[in-house]
């Protein structure tokens, strides 16, 4: 299975007591829909986009964002410590289908954002994840442009063209373009 086949899921972020238990810190929506997770992708060297598949006996979201995990073959503190700090993934056919102008952020890497005053504005770069406001990144030559995604900002999404259609503030683009 390779990375652009599947979806971020999170990473394994330390050894829970002696029997090589891991916790996964899961970077999505919503944790809880991971309980119960049977299998996982895991990148194991930085450099290639190969995931080796790993099947989970066990796993039980212990806090938010945390779920504690046993994996299958891994039996010591010694043997759990070659995954800590690894990328997990999943598929992204294993994510359900999302209607109207719902989006998921790695869904729309490489579309274009049309604006109704300025009109086409660029290509997604990738999707700045902020506690505060998530945020569009936007490249247009050589120069970049951020707009945040509010309900209100957004007018459509469309799939078919790989399109997303907004209506930023008077002026918003026009300031990063021409400064």
């Amino acid at each position: 299975m390779k990375i652009a086949d599947c979806f971020y899921l999170g990473y394994s972020s330390k050894i829970i007591g002696n029997r090589g238990e891991l916790a996964f810190k899961l970077d999505v929506d919503s944790p809880s829909s991971y309980e119960g997770l049977d299998a996982v992708f895991i990148r194991i060297h930085k450099n290639d986009d190969t995931l080796v598949p790993f099947f989970l006996s066990q796993s039980k979201l212990q806090q938010k964002g945390i779920l504690r995990v046993t994996v299958e073959g891994i039996t010591s503190q010694e043997e759990a410590k070659e995954l800590v700090g690894k990328e997990l993934y999943l598929p992204a056919a294993a994510l359900p289908k999302l209607k109207g102008d719902q989006f998921y952020y790695h869904e729309v890497k490489g579309w274009e954002v049309h604006d109704e005053r300025f009109g086409k504005v660029g290509t997604i770069e990738t999707v700045l994840d902020y506690p505060s406001q998530d945020i569009f990144q936007i490249t247009v030559g050589d120069k970049e442009v951020l707009i945040p995604i509010l309900e209100d900002t957004i007018l459509k999404v469309d799939r078919e063209n790989k399109a997303i259609h907004v209506q930023t503030t008077e002026g918003l683009i026009e300031l990063y373009l021409e400064g």
